[in-house]
């Protein structure tokens, strides 16, 4: 099972780094454990802030030599910025295309949010290395329910539409439902909350 974690957009740069170096302590934890992807989503930062984040996400996680990959959530001009392997696109209207990306960014991992078989459909055919699919169970903001999953049979369906693309799922995924994605075709889990739940420090 491929895991592929996405930070908690909880840095800030107000009275010093700490924070940003809390993550980077994190995500280096994450790729000593055999993560196989980091997508640095903190959106809140300039893009001066999210390049310096970046960039140490990135040194801690390739010191740790497990090959994790380190991506940027839509700021292709961050990535290339700061050597990123990749990106992840939002697929929204607008958003800047596949084949955009690897103009500047020859060989970059490009993943892509989809919330539709449409959308998986769509990434499969502009050469998307894989797809976020969900929420499949849901999002939660302290402890209700604000986005209903899409459930399992809408991930079975994404999945047999993605052919050989891999497949994350994303949205209330946790170790007790984990393998129901997998039963799905799930090639791997997405998420927050499951990778940085715990307070840093």
């Amino acid at each position: 099972m491929y895991r592929y974690a996405i930070t908690d957009g909880s840095v800030s740069f107000a009275g010093g780094n700490d924070s940003a170096q809390a993550l980077a302590r994190r995500c280096a934890e994450l790729a000593r454990e055999g993560v196989e992807f980091i997508l640095v989503r903190e959106k809140q930062l300039s893009a001066g802030e999210l390049a310096s984040v970046c960039r140490d996400v990135l040194g801690t996680a390739r010191a740790s030599g497990a090959g994790t990959k380190v991506l940027v959530a839509g700021r292709v001009d961050v990535a290339v910025a700061v050597g990123a392997d990749g990106v992840n696109l939002s697929g929204g209207v607008g958003e800047l295309t596949v084949s955009q990306v690897r103009m500047v960014m020859p060989g970059a991992f490009v993943s892509i949010s989809c919330h539709t078989v449409e959308d998986v459909v769509r990434a499969r055919e502009t050469g998307a290395d894989a797809v976020l699919f969900g929420p499949v169970f849901g999002k939660t903001v302290d402890g209700k329910e604000v986005v209903a999953g899409v459930g399992l049979e809408a991930l079975r369906e994404a999945c047999g539409a993605a052919g050989e693309m891999p497949v994350f799922a994303l949205g209330g995924v946790s170790a007790g439902n984990s393998a129901g994605c997998l039963e799905c075709g799930a090639a791997g889990v997405a998420g927050i909350r499951m990778f940085f739940a715990s307070p840093r420090n």
